[in-house]
């Protein structure tokens, strides 16, 4: 079985995190699951940043993994 992974975007390219999803998790849980997670973090800090998230996911089995951005698609729809 080939992991599952999850981008977690953000308006600024650098900031943006790919995280791999536990194998007990669907993709549809798994995006619901680290939605509340995330919303958890910024409620409790509002002030918070990747650190604190990356804790938070990390404690309830999501890992982060290293990636290199890419150039830019320079097409409108990709097939």
């Amino acid at each position: 079985m080939t992991d599952s992974l999850m981008l977690l975007p953000c308006r600024e390219f650098q900031n943006m995190r790919l995280v791999r999803i536990p194998r007990d998790f669907e993709a549809h849980e798994a995006f619901r699951y680290a939605t509340g997670l995330i919303a958890q973090a910024e409620e409790e800090d509002p002030g918070c940043g990747w650190e604190e998230i990356s804790e938070l996911l990390e404690s309830r089995g999501f890992e982060p993994v290293d990636f290199v951005l890419g150039p830019e698609l320079g097409v409108e729809k990709v097939s």
